[in-house]
């Protein structure tokens, strides 16, 4: 466990503050277990080995616009889209459920009566899924309007079905299973070739080899990879192997193909990501050949999944990165969005904050901590680190009940309030404290309507309590000594369904802002109990949010990096949000690949917003000019024998600090204290299982 830190932070123009760096907030990513890409609207699903599914606007700068929580009997093997936007997954408990993309919920689930599922693939016209089971049954279901329907089953195999693909033109499936690989005729359902793979691996025959993924050409090639670290291509006409590559000591796990079938990317045990593209035999010769261009190490241990978009290859695995690397050959202009990404951590806060008694709420899957911030009363100058006169507390280990994940989770600024929530309820606690004593007591008989929350907040006096829930409704909830009275419920816009993700309640408490998964943003009034007003719709969705305090301006951060101020009042931008959109940010503001997920403003500076990502903190001062792109954006503290005259002259509104990271939370305490909560990735890496070993050269 990592101590508290205090350092002091001297930010130029702010004067110090005290940082308590936090870095006890023992999180781990669950891993990645399957990616599905959908071409037609540029979107990202992912599993996660907790059941958790996220979905990834690939046009949204690659921000995690949606996700369902984890379940404990909800282990996801297969991942696929299916008429355009429709969303399914399959898993070891043999069940298949689809998603609903508005509510953000299980719209249903189907047990396939083949026990555990290991594969699942749509039909290239969508109409249909296809499904691999422990019991070597191939089942086809037709995709309905509301549902599924099973259709019948294909030719029984000896062993289960580990991998399907599709013939592009729907007449034939290749299945992957223990030592051979199936073709089967779709029409009639038989077998009509058997593929035996080879056991050898480096030379000694292993007792069984498994085929972890194949992949059906239209020119009747099937590619496959296996446990014994290889890639295969078969003709499946006469069922003979054509040409074999071994790539790794250890299993070859995935595979996908461009669209163009012109490459196609594998990802290994071994954290390696190969790629290979087809590619003329001679310069002047029609004949082309399968040859492995390039091989990519972005992963610590095993890669379980990958996908291939038009521009780039898309992997992930055990170590809990999401992984984008472009193709640079299909990017049109070599800009940022070149660029390699990783992402790690959900767009989304995990951390809430008690500012009255210094505590802070971390939210794990299936429990919640509570700990209160250590203090000091030493002094120091920029970049000190503190002695600690009290240490950090563990105040309370709050475990859930059920296999549900949690969802979202908060705490009252006052400390005495503590609420979260799963898929189908809502819980409510009450907090006691005696010296260093706390006690919990659960607030019974919540509302039946408060079934499932997707957003949980509490007004700054800690009287009020809104929930958004997943069927697009807002409640109000009054807070009393031991008990609670539901105030109002704010139904949706327009009879939509679409649930709210982000909540901002104004220090006052007489606003609150709501925003869903499109790019809209309601503000309510509270006090009279109706809508105020919409904020006018922006292209890519939003990120964070905030009302100030005195102006009541919403503050709303976008996935693009554009950040917007909007007067609640007189119901339109304000002058400095006119202004930034004439001007424009710094480019290298736009570049940025991770979004802000945190606004907040300093009580005694009304022209500070205060914001952060995970990589930087930044407070944008309204009253100095905006940087232009010949301005250094992450501006250096000036020489100290430079004028006055000269650093008035070459400030600008961003100050920037890149000390913290990754940052998954930062928020002020005081006018001159800031916590500041990080995630070693170091420290990640340290929890996960052992890689598989590689032997170095000359061992």
């Amino acid at each position: 466990m990592r101590l508290l830190l205090p350092w002091v932070l001297n930010i130029e123009g702010m004067g110090e503050f005290k940082v308590h760096r936090v870095r006890f907030f023992n999180y781990v990513p669950p891993g990645i277990r399957c990616v599905a890409y959908n071409n037609q609207s540029n979107r990202l699903a992912v599993s996660r080995t907790d059941g958790t599914v996220e979905i990834y606007n690939l046009s949204a700068n690659y921000f995690q616009e949606k996700f369902f929580p984890g379940h404990e009997s909800r282990s996801t093997e297969a991942l696929c889209w299916a008429e355009g936007q429709r969303l399914f997954s399959a898993g070891l408990n043999g069940e298949i459920l689809e998603y609903d993309l508005q509510a953000l919920d299980i719209k249903y689930s189907m047990d396939a009566f083949g026990g555990p599922i290991w594969s699942m693939i749509a039909s290239p016209s969508g109409s249909h899924l296809l499904v691999g089971c422990e019991d070597g049954s191939v089942k086809l279901f037709q995709i309905t309007p509301d549902k599924i329907q099973f259709e019948r089953n294909f030719d029984r195999q000896k062993s289960r079905i580990l991998s399907l693909s599709w013939h592009p033109c729907g007449t034939h499936i290749a299945a992957g299973s223990i030592d051979y690989i199936s073709v089967f005729d779709v029409k009639s359902g038989s077998a009509i070739q058997k593929m035996i793979v080879d056991r050898q691996y480096m030379g000694v025959s292993k007792r069984k080899c498994i085929v972890w993924g194949v992949a059906f050409l239209s020119d009747g090639t099937v590619i496959s990879v296996d446990s014994a670290g290889k890639v295969q291509f078969w003709d499946s006409a006469s069922g003979t192997l054509v040409k074999s590559h071994l790539i790794a000591n250890a299993d070859v796990q995935s595979i996908a193909v461009a669209d163009q079938e012109d490459s196609f990317v594998v990802g290994t045990a071994e954290g390696t990501v190969f790629h290979f593209q087809l590619v003329s035999v001679t310069s002047n010769s029609t004949e082309k050949q399968w040859v492995r261009t390039k091989p990519f190490q972005h992963h610590t241990h095993d890669v379980r999944t990958v996908a291939h978009s038009p521009t780039a290859l898309i992997s992930g695995g055990t170590d809990t990165h999401l992984v984008i690397r472009p193709l640079m050959e299909k990017v049109e202009v070599k800009n940022y969005d070149a660029a390699l990404r990783k992402i790690t951590f959900p767009h989304r806060r995990l951390v809430s904050c008690s500012k009255k008694r210094q505590l802070l709420l971390f939210q794990f899957a299936h429990h919640l901590e509570l700990w209160r911030l250590g203090s000091t009363v030493a002094t120091g100058k920029n970049g000190d680190i503190l002695p600690l006169s009290k240490n950090a507390d563990h105040l309370l280990h709050l475990k859930t009940k059920g296999p549900e994940n949690i969802i979202c989770s908060s705490i009252s600024p006052c400390g005495s309030w503590l609420a979260y929530s799963t898929a189908s309820r809502v819980f409510l606690y009450r907090l006691n404290y005696e010296h260093d004593n706390i006690s919990l007591q659960r607030i019974s008989k919540m509302p039946a309507f408060l079934r499932s929350a997707l957003q949980i907040l509490f007004s700054e006096d800690s009287t009020k309590l809104f929930v958004a829930s997943n069927q697009g409704s807002l409640h109000i909830i009054r807070l009393l000594e031991g008990s609670f009275k539901h105030l109002h419920t704010f139904q949706p816009q327009s009879g939509t369904v679409e649930a709210m993700c982000l909540l901002a309640v104004s220090p006052d408490g007489n606003w609150l802002a709501a925003s869903g998964n499109s790019a809209g943003v309601h503000v309510y009034n509270v006090k009279h109990l109706k809508l105020h007003c919409t904020v006018p719709a922006y292209n890519f969705p939003v990120t964070a949010l905030a009302i100030a305090p005195n102006t009541n301006n919403l503050v709303i951060a976008h996935s693009d990096q554009q950040v917007f101020e909007y007067s609640i009042p007189e119901k339109q931008y304000t002058e400095w949000s006119r202004n930034v959109q004439k001007q424009g940010f710094h480019h290298l503001w736009l570049q940025r690949d991770t979004p802000i997920t945190h606004i907040s403003f300093h009580p005694k500076r009304p022209t500070h917003i205060l914001l952060h990502d995970a990589y930087m903190f930044c407070i944008i001062d309204k009253s100095l000019p905006l940087p232009n792109d010949k301005t250094v954006l992450y501006n250096p503290l000036p020489p100290t024998n430079e004028s006055d005259v000269f650093r008035r002259r070459t400030a600008h509104a961003f100050k920037i600090s890149k000390i913290y990271k990754p940052l998954l939370f930062m928020d002020l305490l005081d006018e001159r204290t800031l916590v500041a909560v990080e995630r070693p990735l170091d420290d990640i890496i340290a929890q996960l299982p052992p890689p598989i070993k590689k032997k170095k050269f000359g061992t």
